[in-house]
C-alpha cells in the first residue's frame, strides 16, 4: 500500500499516475468525485451531498481494497490523512509518499487553477506538518 499525500495541487495524481501500474487500485476522493458528479461538473468544487455520498463510497473502497493487499498494490491519495489514518497506514505497513513542490509553487498553482477557498486548505496543510516531528508518518519519503 502507498499513501501519496501533499497539498491541493502538489502533483499527487500525477505522481500516481507515473508509478502505479493499470492492474493496481488507485483511490483517489477527486476521481470518484468527478465519476459521481452530473455531465459537465468542475473538476475540484463539488456540493455537500455529492461529498458525503463520495466519501462514504471512499471509505467503503479502502475498507475492501486493505483485504487485498496481498494480491495487488493500493494507491491512497490522502491529502491532509488524520491521526487515525496514519494509524492505519502504519498498521498496514504503508509506504507514504509526500508530494510537495513548495509552498509557493503550491499556492501558485491553486490560484490558477482553484477556487479561492483552497488557499485556507493549503494554508492549512502546511501549518499541520510545522506541528509534526520527523517520523510522524511511517516509511515517508519527500518528492519535489
Amino acid at each position: 500500500m502507498v499513501g501519496v499525500t501533499g497539498p491541493p495541487t502538489a502533483g499527487k495524481s500525477s505522481w500516481v499516475k507515473a508509478h502505479a501500474k493499470a492492474d493496481d487500485i488507485v483511490i483517489d476522493l477527486d476521481l470518484m468525485a468527478l465519476a459521481m458528479a452530473g455531465p459537465g461538473a468542475d473538476h475540484h468544487a463539488h456540493g455537500e451531498v455529492l461529498m458525503r455520498v463520495v466519501h462514504r463510497a471512499r471509505f467503503a473502497a479502502l475498507n475492501e481494497a486493505y483485504q487485498h493487499l496481498d494480491k495487488i498494490d493500493v494507491y491512497v491519495i490522502h491529502t491532509q490523512p488524520t491521526a487515525k489514518a496514519i494509524a492505519k497506514y502504519k498498521r498496514l505497513e504503508a509506504r507514504i509518499v509526500t508530494v510537495d513542490p513548495g509552498r509557493d509553487i503550491v499556492m501558485q498553482r491553486v490560484k490558477a487553477m482553484r477556487q479561492p477557498e483552497m488557499e485556507r486548505v493549503v494554508t492549512r496543510w502546511y501549518n499541520a506538518r510545522r506541528g509534526q516531528t520527523r517520523g510522524a508518518m511511517p516509511q515517508a519519503s519527500r518528492v519535489w
